[in-house]
This record gives structure tokens, C-alpha cells and sequence, in this order.
């Protein structure tokens, strides 16, 4: 998530209900029964190598549905791998603590399996440990490498993508980066997929986060109108396709592995728009292994925006159409036709103490998708108090859980 955001989300919201008008509401029915599959899945899983790269074959059989089923819920591990542009640092390994002032430790990961999340998303930038070649510093790499382990040794589920690296000097949506973009994308999932090629299928990649026009007037919001914003979603198309062929011919694992692509920002709108292409999948013969990725901070004024109210009731229609309208569209487009969806990023920040009212948010946002089939993650930034995008869960100085009442709400409610 980018702070950037508050500025233009209100016209997503907007433009998510006025495109939903007449949608009529459907409610997903899980394909099989994945009980069975999620016993053995657990014992199967279990590695004494403790390395991260156990072959779980129950994964791997496991239909896209009943995968994203067994996800249950998850959480972001925000404002860590994916802080970027710190020139103040003489370390790049300080990186990782320069956004949330803390390092990641096992034990969180430990306090995340304990409190029941199923997943963990690793956002991480890049671009600040690449050397010209783009080319990723051992060290980073290394690291990034140990918590996905503490993940998988846990018997959690892991996203892990490109984060903050949207710039024309890296990976930039339009034609005249589109080459350049290309050639950073493929560069660097070569890189990953040559080193979790043999990990687990709980392991999950995700594309890049948020592709969008940096500065121009609809970064935040997508005009399919426009023709900057079509001449983007053409090229996020692309990108998305070359991250998906660069992953099928890396071998091993990756050959079957579930991968996630967003539309343009990643927004409900980015997805659902005509212009959206999904990548062809070149391994996958009986079903489409490539996941749909959202993030939505939805309703906004609730939900984001800093200067919005701190107001949201399951028994305003209002309030609970603003998360289930772009729900049911994204049912509606991808799920009901096979596709599957995962809102990898969501929350309510922190607005003068209205914990109750984020409560029976988290429970109503959890529970809509759950019934559409679909998996969220709370994004988690460490940040508490006001005066900022408050969205953190778990104090990972104290390595504890700051609202347990939010948190009994989301693992209860998937």
C-alpha cells in the first residue's frame, strides 16, 4: 500500500458501485470437499529438514478453490521488505526495520500461526539491492529467503512479489517502458524462480503490486476511457504474461505453481474492466493456476481515507454495499467462470478508537468473501495511534496482539 492512495481511492469507490448497478447477487459453493485433502496436507507438510522446500503433492492436487479455501486468512507483513528509497541507510540489511522499527522474527511468524492465520504475504522492493544487471544482493536475498522458511516451516501458506519497484528506472506501465519493464520483471522472477523452484506449492508469486502510472492523474483511479490507462492495461497484460512464462520455464515446482496477477493498481476496477487480459497459463492443461489479485480498502471513507469518518454498520446498507458490490463483481467476472481471487491486501485504519466498529467490519468483509470464495489479507504496518494509515495488528516489539478482538473476528469469520 502506498500512502498516495487517499487521493483519488474515493473515485475507485465510486466508479466500483455506479458499474455494479443491477448486479444480482451470487454466493459461492465450494468445488469439493478439501477436508480430507487439508489432514494430509498438514502431515505432509510437516519438514524436518526444516528448509521450506518439502514437495507437498496434497497442495499440488488440491483444485485452485479448495487452495485458496485452505488459505482461510491472511496477513501482511507490511512496511518491512517492501520499505524503499531509505538513501539515509548505510546498510541495505537495515532496510527491513527502517519502515516499522523492528526486524522480523520467528516468533512473530509463531504469534500468526498461534492466533489462527493461515498466510502470510511478503511484500519486498527490489530495486534497492540490485546492482545494474538487476542483479539481487546475496545477502537480501538470503534474508528474504529465511522468513519465507519461518512461513513454511509454520505450515503457512506464502505470497511473495514484487513490491515498490513501479518507476520508469525499473518497471512502468506504458509503451515507452514497456521493454524496459519487461527486462526488470523477468530478471528478477528468473532470479526467484531459480531459488524457490523446489519450495513447496504453499509457496505463491505474486507478479508485481499496484502497476500503475506514477504521477499521472489517474494513478489512482483507472478511466478505461483514457487512453493512457488503456495503453497501461495493455502493457500490465504483457508484464503479467512475461512473469508467467519466465516462472513456467524456470522447471521444478514452478511448473505447477499458483501465481497471481493484478490489473491495473490492483484495484477492483483494475480487474474488472474490459482491457484486463488474464496470462495464458503454457503447463496448466486442466485448470488455470493464475489468481486474480484485489486489494481493496473498501469503502474508502471508512476504510482509508484519513479525514473520512470512523462510522461503518453491518445494518446500513450503505456501509455494507460498499463491500460487497465490488464482491459481487469480481464473483460475478472471475470466480463463477473459474477464476480464482484473493484480496491480498485490506483493513480499516485506527480512527480515534473505533475498535468495535472496525470489529464488526473485519467480521462482515471476512465472512462476504469467504462466502464468494475468495481469501483476504489484513494489512499490517506496525503503525498504532493516529496521524497515520493505523493498520497494524500485532506490536511486534512486545510480540503481541494490539486488537484481539479484530483478530478473533478475522480468523473467526473465514
Amino acid at each position: 500500500m502506498n500512502k498516495l492512495k487517499k487521493i483519488f481511492a474515493a473515485a475507485l469507490c465510486l466508479s466500483i458501485i455506479f458499474c455494479a448497478a443491477g448486479c444480482e447477487r451470487q454466493y459461492f459453493t465450494p468445488m469439493g470437499n478439501s477436508s480430507s485433502d487439508s489432514d494430509n496436507y498438514s502431515d505432509s507438510n510437516n519438514n524436518s529438514n526444516n528448509d521450506g522446500s518439502n514437495n507437498d503433492t496434497s497442495v499440488d492436487e488440491m483444485t485452485v478453490f479448495e487452495m485458496v479455501e485452505d488459505m482461510k486468512i491472511g496477513w501482511n507483513l507490511g512496511n518491512t521488505f517492501d520499505a524503499n528509497e531509505c538513501t539515509w541507510l548505510t546498510d541495505e540489511m537495515q532496510y527491513e526495520s527502517a519502515w516499522n522499527g523492528e526486524m522480523t522474527r520467528e516468533e512473530h511468524i509463531k504469534a500468526l500461526k498461534d492466533a489462527g492465520f493461515n498466510a502470510v504475504r511478503i511484500p519486498v522492493s527490489w530495486h534497492n539491492h540490485v546492482d545494474g544487471d538487476y542483479n539481487i544482493s546475496a545477502p537480501w536475498l538470503d534474508r528474504v529467503e529465511e522468513v519465507v522458511k519461518w512461513c513454511l516451516n509454520n505450515d503457512m501458506y506464502v505470497i511473495l512479489n514484487i513490491h515498490h519497484d513501479n518507476s520508469t528506472q525499473f518497471m512502468y506501465p506504458n509503451n515507452q517502458y514497456l521493454e524496459q519493464s519487461k527486462k526488470y520483471v523477468t530478471t528478477i522472477w528468473k532470479q526467484l524462480s531459480e531459488r524457490f523452484k523446489d519450495y513447496s506449492h504453499k509457496l505463491i508469486f505474486e507478479s508485481m503490486n499496484e502497476p500503475r502510472l506514477v504521477g499521472h492523474n489517474n494513478e489512482w483511479w483507472i478511466d478505461p476511457n483514457n487512453a493512457d490507462c488503456k495503453e497501461a492495461i495493455s502493457c500490465i497484460n504483457e508484464i503479467n504474461q512475461a512473469f508467467v512464462d519466465t516462472v513456467r520455464a524456470s522447471g521444478g515446482n514452478n511448473t505447477s505453481r499458483y501465481l497471481m496477477c493484478p490489473g491495473y493498481d490492483a484495484s477492483a476496477d483494475g480487474a474488472l474492466n474490459d482491457g484486463f487480459v488474464l496470462p495464458t497459463d503454457p503447463v496448466s492443461e486442466n485448470e488455470s493456476r493464475i489468481i486474480v489479485t484485489v486489494h481493496a480498502y473498501l469503502p474508502y471513507d471508512f476504510a482509508l481515507n484519513e479525514w473520512g469518518t470512523n462510522s461503518w454498520s453491518v445494518s446500513n446498507k450503505n456501509d455494507t454495499d460498499g463491500v460487497t458490490v465490488f464482491m459481487d463483481n469480481l464473483y460475478n467476472k472471475f470466480i463463477s467462470k473459474g477464476t480464482a481471487v484473493i484480496i491480498d491486501e485490506f483493513g480499516a485504519r485506527d480512527k480515534n478508537g473505533n475498535l468495535d466498529v472496525r470489529t464488526e467490519f473485519a467480521a462482515f468483509y471476512v465472512k462476504s468473501a469467504r462466502e464468494r470464495g475468495m481469501t483476504c489479507f489484513w494489512w499490517d504496518n506496525n503503525f498504532f495511534g493516529s496521524g497515520g494509515e493505523a493498520f497494524g495488528l500485532l506490536d511486534r516489539a512486545s510480540n503481541t496482539w494490539k486488537f484481539e478482538s479484530i483478530v478473533k473476528a478475522l480468523v473467526e469469520n473465514s
